[in-house]
């Protein structure tokens, strides 16, 4: 099946178990062989990897922040050095989130300690989307209005609007492929009533979002729109969400949104089940290797997670037994490889002893070996998972994987 988008195309090549599907996602900047990782490039870099460096451990495709970016450098100075690929010397597929998750972040997640995963013991209801507290704090508060979200600077305190023209608008200029519409991210924790209300709330900017793109002209002929569903983790809300974005002329989706870990599995599996099967699906801020698998087995095409390069800068990298952190003690005389199992570079030249002494030290190249093992690790995980659909065999590999990884 193929589906043109002006200058993008998707199509899928076969399918594997359930939900599982490989494929070719076409842009001007190159091919995305799906499923694949985008990695996370916030500010216009993923943090202490060069773009070749990254090209070089089998990374398709970055995704950058419309929000980070908007405040610095902004958005005209990327788009008058060229756009985003130029700037940041990238020339490959590039993606921009709405700014959307920064009502979330900066909002009803900021000093309630929520994140894009929760547990069970989280699930209370009555969080607050206005907390008086919140509100004095400088450079920390996101308001949301029907028009859109008020916020302050986390660099300078100052005012700033999004709104879903706006947040468009910012994208056009920065200039990537593959842009999502602005969206309310809600809390995994905030309860049905204001779950529904946010609902409505993303339909109508969603609605806005197509039609700024669809007014520049130039713009949506060199850039693809993504609709972003969401729902929180209640099921009705999921399948009504994923129709009413499907029933819009969006070149892809985005499944958003944060959840109850536990309940990761059965949300994207009600949302893939929903959507159309001729265009592209982005799990949004989902990484970590077991749920890669779920996401994969659904039906998800493309996955990012600032999570490889984060953990890697705090000293903790993957391995197939699962994750180590390189600051125990047990490791400054342990001369082994990360992962005897990993091709990357870092495995091939150095010892965990010489890394733990880094972080201990201080030292920079630290967080650039340990960033180049974890991007390698997920990148090639899910590469090993196209490929398994591919050969027709995703039970086997996932049971392999799962047979020695421990979360």
């Amino acid at each position: 099946m193929l589906r043109c988008m002006k200058r993008f195309s998707f199509s899928v090549d076969k399918r594997g178990p359930g939900g599982a599907r490989s494929g070719i996602l076409k842009t001007p900047h190159g091919d995305i062989e799906t499923p694949a990782f985008v990695a996370v490039g916030t500010k216009g870099t993923v943090k202490s990897l060069t773009p070749e460096q990254l090209q070089a451990l089998g990374c398709q495709v970055v995704l950058a922040n419309t929000y980070h970016l908007y405040l610095t450098p902004r958005d005209e100075i990327v788009r008058d050095a060229g756009g985003i690929h130029a700037f940041m010397n990238w020339n490959a597929p590039l993606m921009t989130d709405s700014g959307g998750f920064q009502v979330f972040s900066l909002g009803v997640a900021f000093g309630a300690h929520v994140s894009k995963l929760a547990q069970k013991d989280d699930l209370v209801n009555g969080v607050a989307v206005y907390d008086e507290h919140l509100a004095t704090q400088h450079g920390r508060l996101a308001i949301i209005d029907e028009e859109g979200v008020s916020f302050t600077s986390h660099i300078d305190g100052t005012l700033h609007r999004f709104t879903p023209e706006r947040s468009i608008e910012i994208q056009h200029n920065i200039g990537a492929d593959i842009l999502f519409a602005f969206d309310e991210c809600t809390s995994p924790v905030a309860d049905y009533e204001y779950q529904k209300e946010a609902l409505t709330r993303t339909h109508r900017w969603a609605e806005r979002s197509l039609k700024a793109h669809r007014q520049n002209i130039q713009a949506q002929s060199q850039q693809a729109l993504f609709g972003i569903v969401q729902g929180g983790r209640y099921k009705e809300l999921r399948q009504d969400s994923a129709k009413q974005i499907a029933s819009m002329d969006f070149d892809g989706f985005g499944i958003g949104g944060s959840y109850v870990k536990e309940d990761l599995q059965t949300a994207v599996g009600w949302v893939c089940e929903t959507l159309p099967e001729d265009r592209p699906r982005h799990l949004l801020g989902i990484g970590e290797p077991e749920d890669l698998i779920e996401g994969v087995k659904r039906g998800v095409d493309l996955f990012d997670c600032v999570a490889p390069t984060r953990l890697a800068r705090n000293g903790t990298v993957y391995t197939h037994y699962g994750k180590v952190n390189l600051f125990n003690a047990k490791y400054t005389r342990d001369f082994s490889s990360i992962d005897e199992r990993c091709t990357c570079a870092t495995c091939a030249h150095y010892t965990k002893a010489y890394v733990s002494h880094l972080f201990r030290s201080k030292e920079m190249l630290a967080a650039t070996l340990a960033s180049i093992h974890n991007v390698h690790f997920i990148v090639n995980l899910v590469k090993r998972l196209r490929l398994a659909i591919l050969d027709e065999t995703l039970d086997m590999v996932e049971k392999d994987f799962l047979s020695t990884y421990r979360a």
